[in-house]
């Protein structure tokens, strides 16, 4: 029915815009349009944590959205029909076209980096990791790894941080658990159909799907390029799945960390090198070459490839040249960890590579990669070629670091451990990604809807002002939300392997929606010690059951399917819980990340309990902050410098004490006395309203002081501030002007390899006045110049002055210094090092000459 103005007039604002669109619905091309508008919002993994768009997913199929969600799959799999109503729905196509208008509008918007660094050369960021975690719709992640990487990624989205990530599109990811009747983890790799995953083939102008190729020995491999999309950001994955692939290179990208070892370094090389191709095709030139973890290490040398033939310079300058535009970033605590390849190996899939596109020996590419260059025996090593090949290496929290700088100190021998060169950036996490609906309520009325689009200086006052009502309350709600959900997974779990109707209806009196609840979910591996609550079982049971202050324990994880000793971890708690803790401890199966979420949005204490200092970062902690949880965790990794008495409690006596049994059970122990002492008495001791006021105490200064410093946000502003600015500036120093400086860096190298076995010290004097060391030194050259090194004085803890050059004669130069004398003089001595005011020593030169 047509409307005059006149008519039109009589309506409000409101009503004129349902008119308008109940006239738009009648055109033929709205179901068209509609649809590439849902497409739209489907593929921008933005959902995954602003869950503004749950509300079209929920009508389209609330049954499908809450069992898979994935709104891809949701948008597949509804009908026409069902679709074409849905958009002639006035209400939700106004819905639908705000959330557009909303995005694209955010889309334009100043981020934080566009107001902190509007004049930043830093135009591109590649973030190279083996797996990213960004949703449980996308499953090409394993753990704590892929955590990092997502969230890190989603951070950089919202704060406008131009980073792109590159990774690999695995057929059947990481592999998916199930507990069987015996209570053993059974392993099962379903196939990720590319089709239902929210993600697209790259393309170019012309619809061509854009393809990569890699040689490998005897034949090239194909890698299919796709898109993600993740707010502001990218992540492209590579995948070996192409029709035109010799059929066992298609199978390259099946597994995440499957397969043998020759499987696992071309996966690396495809990572490595397929990836920096792969940006290239895409015209994206990064200044930064972020590698998370050791695995995508060979994108240097495509780098360094890349370099030689735009610039026509040698491989040692170009090598020079791009190592300040590299980043690695460690996240292993052990040797073992490393990923390690045979020499033979290495020239067979790198020889042909290295001596036609570089122009280097295999033996040159191997001497990278092993702490004696020279020992033709030993195996290639990723991290040490990633940090030979970086111009700056970090590990991801401060006993981290301290830990790293021990682990390589091998490759700096010459070095005290305390100068090693790797520092730490910890870890953090996307808050929004990990926050549940009643905490980003209360956060939002506290803080404000972009409390992390920006810094987060002003937050801990902010959450200091919440009532101690609205924090018990938020807590209540979230334990019965996850009680809930339990219920409805171990259901589930107990339906899909055929046990007893009677069973299954027991489960609804399992677990207390009042009781306080503990959370223990993780990789099981026995450095983590997952089993250290069943020390001493009679004990733990009587904790469980107290008939006045009862507690549960809700349970997740998985073993690597090689890992024998971790799958019968998990067999023991499944006997446990069978025997002695039916009602009160549930082991939920199949973690991944939405079983995650539920967990650190619900539990009241997440335990952790690795052997320090084994434990790098660990995340999982960090995403109850948000939530009003509290940490009872070893002090390893974050912990040990999170932890005060007024945000949580602390295991162990913050040194290292190996795998030695006694002090597990001294720990375990210890554990029970927590629980028993601290844990349990605070939470069930409330006042005359119900509310346990010195457990909400420590929830305030948790979420205060903790969830702002432990965010994701910090993280990739550190890493802005310290790594990615600083490496951007190396990297054009370095390569401008035909890499003039690189040159120079070069012939220095070459200079003090050369002459430095002829660097020696002539006669040293040391002699105090006035309360002042004085001390002079002869130092011989012999064909380096005063310049191309530093003479210091040297102390531990860690001490170091330079001297001053006072006279030369003849290539005997004499240096000099004072000092006050403060200490004895046997604490100090001499050293000279090379130096060169551009270069990274000793990254990038290792010597040392100490006085004898």
């Amino acid at each position: 029915m047509p409307f005059t103005i006149v008519e039109i007039g009589r309506f409000d604002a409101a009503k004129l815009h349902v008119i308008l669109y109940i006239w738009y619905n009648m055109k033929e091309d709205t179901a068209l349009s509609g649809f590439n508008l849902l497409r739209e919002l489907a593929l921008d993994l933005s959902w995954s944590w602003s869950h503004r768009t749950d509300r079209i997913w929920r009508e389209l199929d609330n049954d499908l959205w809450d069992f898979t969600y994935n709104p891809w799959i949701v948008l597949q799999t509804i009908s026409r029909e069902k679709l074409q109503d849905k958009l002639r729905d006035p209400n939700f196509r106004i819905a639908l076209d705000d959330l557009i208008k909303l995005k694209r509008e955010e889309s334009q918007a100043v981020t934080w980096f566009g107001k902190t660094y509007p004049h930043s050369s830093l135009n591109s960021v590649a973030y190279f990791s083996m797996e990213f975690m960004l949703s449980e719709a996308l499953p090409i992640y394993s753990g704590g790894l892929g955590n990092v990487a997502g969230d890190q990624l989603k951070s950089a989205s919202d704060l406008g941080i131009p980073v792109v990530g590159i990774s690999l599109l695995y057929s059947e990811g990481y592999f998916r658990q199930m507990i069987n009747k015996q209570g053993y983890q059974q392993a099962f790799y379903p196939f990720n159909d590319p089709g239902q995953l929210p993600i697209q083939p790259l393309r170019k102008y012309n619809g061509e799907w854009i393809r990569v190729q890699v040689a490998l020995p005897g034949w090239s491999v194909w890698l299919r390029a796709w898109e993600v999309i993740v707010g502001r950001t990218k992540l492209y994955l590579l995948d070996s799945n192409d029709a035109a692939n010799y059929p066992a290179h298609r199978g390259i990208t099946s597994e995440l960390y499957g397969g043998d070892v020759e499987t696992r370094l071309k996966q690396e090389l495809v990572l490595g090198i397929g990836g920096w191709r792969l940006l290239e095709q895409l015209d994206i030139n990064p200044q930064v070459c972020h590698l998370n973890e050791g695995h995508a290490a060979f994108a240097i040398l495509e780098r360094t490839k890349s370099f030689m033939q735009k610039t026509k310079t040698p491989c040692d300058v170009a090598f020079t040249a791009v190592r300040a535009g590299n980043l690695f970033t460690t996240h292993t605590a052990v040797a073992a960890g490393f990923d390690h390849f045979s020499p033979a190996l290495i020239d067979q899939y790198l020889g042909k590579y290295v001596q036609e596109q570089l122009g280097i020996s295999v033996d040159t590419l191997l001497g990278l990669g092993r702490k004696n260059p020279n020992d033709k025996n030993e195996y290639f090593n990723m991290a040490y070629f990633a940090i030979r090949g970086s111009g700056a290496v970090n590990g991801v929290s401060k006993l981290h670091g301290k830990v790293s700088r021990h682990l390589f100190s091998p490759l700096f021998d010459r070095c005290p451990e305390d100068e090693v060169p790797i520092g730490s950036v910890t870890n953090g996490v996307h808050v929004p990604s990990w926050d549940s609906a009643e905490a980003d309520e209360l956060w939002t009325e506290s803080c404000g809807k972009n409390r992390w689009l920006s810094t987060t200086e002003n937050l801990e006052k902010k959450i200091r002002e919440i009532s101690d009502e609205k924090l018990w309350k938020l807590r209540n709600e979230s334990r019965h939300s996850l009680i809930d959900f339990a219920r409805v997974h171990i259901s589930r779990q107990l339906m899909a392997r055929g046990e007893s109707s009677d069973l299954i209806d027991q489960v609804k009196n399992w677990l207390n929606p009042n009781y306080l609840t503990l959370g223990f979910a993780r990789r099981f591996a026995t450095y983590k010690r997952p089993d250290l609550l069943l020390h001493d079982e009679e004990r733990f049971s009587r904790i469980l059951y107290h008939s006045e202050r009862p507690i549960q324990l809700i349970i997740a994880g998985k073993a690597h399917p090689a890992d024998l000793e971790g799958q019968a971890q998990i067999h023991r708690w499944i006997q446990f819980i069978r025997q002695r803790a039916r009602t009160r401890v549930i082991f939920l199966g199949d973690y991944d990340m939405h079983l995650t979420e539920k967990l650190v949005q619900g539990v009241d204490v997440w335990i952790n309990t690795p052997r320090r200092p084994w434990e790098a970062s660990g995340t999982s902690g960090m995403k109850i902050l948000v939530n009003g949880g509290i940490n009872l965790s070893e002090l390893d990794g974050w912990w040990a410098e999170a932890y005060t008495p007024q945000v949580g409690w602390a295991l162990g006596d913050g040194k290292e004490h190996g795998e030695d049994p006694a002090w597990d059970a001294y720990e375990a122990n210890a554990l029970y006395a927590l629980l028993e002492q601290q844990v349990i008495p605070e939470f069930y001791t409330r006042n005359d309203k119900g509310i346990p006021v010195t457990w909400i105490g420590k929830i305030r200064e948790s979420m205060a002081q903790l969830t702002p410093q432990f965010s994701a946000n910090r993280t990739v502003r550190e890493y802005i501030d310290r790594y990615y600015l600083p490496a951007a500036q190396a990297y054009q120093e370095r390569t401008e002007n035909h890499a003039e400086l690189s040159k120079g860096i070069v012939a220095w190298q070459q200079a003090i390899e050369k002459n430095w076995p002829n660097v020696h010290f002539g006669k040293v004097n040391i002699e105090t006045h006035n309360d002042q060391y004085h001390f002079e030194s002869e130092v011989y050259l012999n064909g380096l110049t005063p310049d191309q090194v530093k003479v210091e004085l040297f102390a531990n803890p860690l001490f170091r002055l330079e001297l001053t050059m006072s006279s030369s004669s003849n290539g005997n130069y004499v240096y000099r210094t004072a000092i006050p004398a403060k200490r004895p003089i046997s604490d100090y001595t001499l050293r000279i090092i090379p130096y060169h005011p551009k270069a990274i020593v000793p990254l990038e030169n290792t010597h040392v000459l100490w006085q004898r």
